[in-house]
This record gives C-alpha cells, sequence and structure tokens, in this order.
C-alpha cells in the first residue's frame, strides 16, 4: 500500500498516547474546509510503502503507543487497509482510525476483529446540510447514519467530532445533530483553521460566543461535548 505521508510523532491526535499519524490518500468527500486536500485525488506522490513504515514502526517498538490512520478516508482502501492494520497489530502498536463513516461494513469488521482501538467519527454537519458542507451531491448518509449507531453500542472506545465553519453552521445545525448523536461519550467541536490547502478561500472560523452557544445546545443531547484547539 501506498502511504502518502508520516507524522513521525503526535501527542495531540491519539487521545492518552504516544503515537504516530499515517496519511492514506484518496476521499470521496469533497469538503470545502479540508486541511488534507491534496490528499483527495492523490496529488502528491507517495511518501513511502507499506513495507517501509512498517519498517519505521519497528524501529519504534517501546517509544511509540500507538498508529493513528487518517486520510484523506482510510476506509476507502478496504481490505488492503485492513492487512495494514493486523501488520500494524502484529508489532503489538494501539490503532485509532480516523473515518467519515461512509464504510459502516468495514468499520463494523475491523472494531468486531479488535484491529482497532479508538475511532474518531466526523459528524460533517445535521443532516439537512451534509451534502453541502461535505461537498458532494450524495454523501451516502445512511451509510453514516449506520456507523452512528454502530459507534453508540459502544463496541470500542470511540469519539465524534465536527469542524466548524462560520459560513456552514448555524444554530440548527447543532439542534438536528444533537438528536442523531444522543447519548454519545465523546463530542468535539473543532474551529476552523484557515490554511494555504483549503480548497475554497473565504472561510472562517466561528467565534468564541458561537462556539459556546452551540457546546450548550449539545450539552442535553450530548453532556461530553466540548471545543477543542481554541
Amino acid at each position: 500500500m501506498e502511504i502518502a505521508g508520516l507524522q513521525k510523532l503526535t501527542l495531540l491526535d491519539y487521545p492518552g498516547k504516544v503515537a504516530c499519524t499515517v496519511f492514506l490518500a484518496g476521499c470521496n468527500f469533497r469538503c470545502p474546509y479540508c486541511h488534507n486536500a491534496e490528499l483527495i485525488d492523490h496529488i502528491l506522490p507517495p511518501e513511502m510503502d507499506s513495507a517501509e513504515l512498517l519498517d519505521f514502526l519497528k524501529k519504534r517498538r517501546g517509544l511509540l503507543d500507538g498508529v493513528c490512520l487518517t486520510g484523506g478516508e482510510p476506509t476507502l482502501r478496504g481490505q488492503e487497509l485492513k492487512a495494514l492494520i493486523e501488520e500494524i497489530r502484529a508489532l503489538s502498536f494501539a490503532v485509532k482510525l480516523d473515518t467519515n463513516g461512509t464504510r459502516p461494513d468495514l468499520l463494523q469488521e475491523l472494531v468486531r476483529e479488535k484491529l482497532v482501538d479508538y475511532v474518531a467519527m466526523d459528524i460533517k454537519n445535521s443532516p439537512d446540510r451534509y451534502a453541502e458542507t461535505a461537498g458532494v451531491p450524495a454523501p451516502g448518509l445512511e451509510a453514516v447514519k449506520q456507523s452512528v449507531r454502530f459507534l453508540l453500542e459502544g463496541e470500542v472506545d470511540y469519539e465524534f467530532r465536527t469542524t466548524v465553519v462560520r459560513e456552514l453552521f448555524d444554530d440548527n445545525s447543532f439542534l438536528g445533530i444533537g438528536p442523531w448523536i444522543r447519548g454519545a461519550k465523546r463530542y468535539f467541536l473543532q474551529p476552523f483553521e484557515d490554511r494555504d490547502t483549503v480548497p475554497v478561500s473565504g472561510l472562517h472560523a466561528p467565534s468564541a460566543a458561537d462556539l459556546e452557544r452551540w457546546r450548550k445546545i449539545m450539552l442535553p443531547f450530548c453532556p461530553a461535548t466540548e471545543i477543542r484547539g481554541r
């Protein structure tokens, strides 16, 4: 498997773990605020292959606790992703998977075979604004909802998170999200940060007041709602 990028050390991407972050190219969404837009269509040449990644990890045993697999959308790799995770697990690393939830079949397979230890799933917006925020006319909302329901069952440790952009969110966004993820173990609001790689210009972070108001809207549905990164 081609590896688009590797962050050799992170204390932030995997809660409670010293980890590395592996970036996999390819995504089925086109979020206008994406921070990794260069990974959407395999624009960048691969940084390494899976054999080189595994060689790196063998040298980091005892130094790293876990591996975060992100993208792009990692689950688009299907059984190729599963094979890579099996090799990572054989080296005794914990595995965190970042996903948009559009492959609930693979997500359930990985969890039920004890191949992932933590899942971070993006909630792009309320259902009625999902297509707009994901940047595609048919974002596979039923599949996303299936992934949400599965994670809420608690078979694996998880979090839901939403990148919040001033132009794409309002109070109704969170009044729509709240009932959908009611009772979630963790939910994070992440304010948008502008970067050169963001595909659409003119987007902004919400104000601190808006973020706090939206957090309070979510609290009756998900008491463990926090603002991350402000």
